[in-house]
């Protein structure tokens, strides 16, 4: 759990000692703007961005009885970030697996991708595809029940 949140807290950290340093120059408006930056930035790499994560196991039950695909991320990956942007408020219709905090889902993203845990890995009828574009994601969850 804290590994997910590492990153997150090394923006808020780097930020804050940024932002101290412009502060104590005698520039407060560009503290305060280092620390509004820093934080975006945490935030965007937090697992409060991506909808709640499952285990493997449960989206496995859960896309077998509706359709939907499934979706093994880890926070602070740049191209996680992009697809769940870019899904916008669709993004909850999919079932997210977070592999640094299931060990079920990291193994079957490096089954599906001959040991690597590249990710976004999008599984769409137990088809695995690994760094879909979002636009073709979409049109996966849009097509299921």
């Amino acid at each position: 759990m804290t590994r997910a949140w590492s990153l997150s807290m090394l923006f808020v950290l780097c930020g804050s000692v940024l932002a101290a340093g412009v502060l104590f120059r005698g520039a407060p408006g560009a503290a305060a703007v280092l620390l509004l930056l820093f934080g975006l930035l945490a935030g965007v790499h937090s697992p409060l961005v991506f909808p709640k994560s499952i285990s493997a196991v449960e989206a496995q039950r859960r896309s077998a009885v509706d359709g939907r695909p499934i979706v093994f991320w880890r926070s602070g990956c740049k191209y996680c970030i992009r697809l769940r942007i870019r899904l916008g408020r669709g993004a909850d219709r999919l079932h997210w697996v977070d592999i640094r905090r299931d060990p079920d889902g990291a193994a079957a993203v490096r089954a599906a991708n001959d040991g690597s845990e590249t990710v976004p890995t999008v599984v769409v009828a137990g088809r695995p595809h690994v760094n879909p574009d979002p636009r073709w994601v979409r049109e996966q969850f849009v097509r299921s029940p």
